[in-house]
């Protein structure tokens, strides 16, 4: 099928245009377990443009975490890596341990779900924020203590130097998640995964969180969010990405995958929501450990067709530049 400038092939030489700051490619992530291998991630291709601000949103366990561990190369030992996580001249998936930890905090950093777990409770605050810039030698001691502290004013703390001598189990769920953007921050890195940073917070402090984060990501800074929050997915991202059962099943600008949804599975997501009835999908998600051989939302979609059951779709490009993975489209 030919394309118009305006169609697939525009937005693709568009799409070029732009510097890949990260692009996966193939990425496969399986563990071993008693019941067999489980595909955690299976083939997952995605590209993250310099200073864009993209969303991997999707049920628990769809595999959305382990993408963003698999970035930053802190996933377990007993995972079986494929694929290419290429970030400039390197490839994450084969660069050696010290070129991993000149790159992680410095040039990309994380802000991770559970603050009670992420942050060190016997550490003053003020060390935690300061101490990635004293391993990258990025400035002295005293200068990194001083940053620290001028980071934690930009964050919200009323009296940062106090602040600063205080422990983690000192401060509330929303301030030591503001601890956790501080020492994502502190390095001023190119990108910024964030897994769940508004998790387990209330909606006035998830708001908070949210307009905090917005503010801190200008310039070229790019932001990768990892979420199940549609709504945190609106407000922050530029572009969403859907992932279930281990794969991307849809992407393109956030504004049209939350308004037009293709995949019947995003479409179940969206009727979820308080503001759509809640209207929760029926079903589950299929075990990673033994997937289906056709699509893998076969067994609860509810515009299944009779190829469903037996072949898997690809992942291909709509007349208007967004990717799907469905049959309906093609």
């Amino acid at each position: 099928m030919s394309e118009t400038k305006g169609g697939v092939a525009g937005v693709q030489e568009q799409t070029r245009s732009v510097r890949e700051l990260i692009c996966i490619s193939g990425l496969k992530v399986i563990f071993s377990s008693r019941s067999g291998p489980v595909r955690a991630v299976d083939s997952v291709d995605l590209a993250i443009r310099e200073g864009e601000r993209i969303g991997l949103i999707g049920e628990s366990g769809s595999g959305k975490t382990v993408t963003g561990m698999a970035i930053l190369g802190l996933l377990p030992v007993n995972a079986v890596i494929i694929g290419k996580i290429r970030y400039g001249d390197y490839d994450l998936l084969t660069a050696p341990d010290r070129t991993l930890q000149q790159i992680r905090g410095n040039e990309i950093a994380m802000i991770s779900q559970n603050s009670g777990s992420s942050l060190n409770p016997v550490m003053k605050i003020g060390d935690q924020v300061a101490e990635p810039l004293v391993i990258h030698r990025i400035c002295s001691v005293p200068d990194a203590h001083r940053e620290a502290i001028r980071i934690l004013a930009e964050l919200g703390f009323d009296d940062p130097e106090q602040a600063a001598t205080r422990y983690p189990h000192e401060f509330s769920g929303g301030m030591r998640e503001r601890i956790l953007i501080a020492i994502a921050l502190v390095c001023r890195p190119h990108l910024i995964v964030a897994d769940e940073p508004t998790a387990g917070l209330d909606a006035q402090v998830r708001a908070r969180i949210l307009k905090l984060i917005t503010s801190q990501i200008s310039g070229n800074r790019t932001l990768f969010l990892i979420t199940h929050d549609l709504g945190a997915a609106s407000y922050l991202c530029d572009r969403i990405a859907v992932m279930y059962a281990g794969e991307i099943v849809e992407c393109g600008p956030a504004k049209d995958v939350l308004s037009l949804p293709l995949h019947p599975y995003t479409q179940g997501l969206i009727a979820s929501l308080p503001s759509a009835g809640l209207h929760p999908i029926p079903g589950m998600s299929p075990s990673p450990a033994s997937l289906p051989r056709g699509c893998r939302f076969c067994e609860r979609c509810p515009a299944v067709l009779d190829r469903c059951d037996c072949d898997h779709p690809e992942l291909v490009f709509t007349e208007s530049g967004r990717q799907v993975r469905c049959f309906h489209y093609d």
